[in-house]
């Protein structure tokens, strides 16, 4: 069966692509809450930084595994598969296929944080008391999510085993 046609070209662009959006993503505020009193805005890592500091430390540990450690894992596997399918490997295939099938799965949830930004936005709304506001790194956070899922969708797994089955074949 024909492997996907510039599969690993598609690939390295959307990777790249969404590596570029993970910067402003987490230097711009993702979210500003005003009062009568002030205003805040808000990065990922500062609401991380506060949850933490506010005693709410398993928030904070949640936030960060699903807001800054899975999104630079996505990237930081997917960026590894293409490398050892690109060098020809043909060691740990079973395991790297379980990597890229980890990926996909993991991409579906990935958007949890924009809804939860949506959620609290909805939420808090007692003008002129309180608002909130999503920030402008909301767009390139939703960016990352999507072009990392793109990125997966377009790798194409079967690649991960063709050196092998190529080294069986002629060894």
């Amino acid at each position: 069966m024909a492997r996907g046609r510039y599969s690993v070209q598609r690939t390295w662009a959307f990777l790249i692509a969404s590596a570029i959006c993970y910067i402003p993503a987490n230097t711009l505020p993702v979210l500003t809450t005003s009062t009568l009193r002030s205003s805040q805005s808000d990065t990922v890592l500062a609401g991380i930084v506060y949850l933490y500091t506010s005693g709410s430390w398993p928030l904070a540990l949640i936030v960060l595994i699903a807001s800054v450690m899975i999104p630079v894992g996505k990237l930081v596997a997917l960026g590894y598969l293409l490398i050892s399918v690109q060098r020809g490997s043909v060691e740990a295939s079973r395991e790297r296929t379980r990597m890229f099938r980890l990926v996909e799965k993991i991409g579906r949830w990935s958007m949890l944080d924009v809804f939860v930004i949506a959620f609290v936005v909805g939420l808090v709304q007692l003008p002129p008391l309180m608002t909130a506001e999503p920030g402008p790194g909301v767009p390139f956070f939703a960016a990352v999510v999507i072009l990392t899922m793109i990125a997966a969708l377009s790798f194409d797994p079967r690649l991960i085993w063709d050196q092998r089955q190529s080294q069986q074949a002629h060894g």
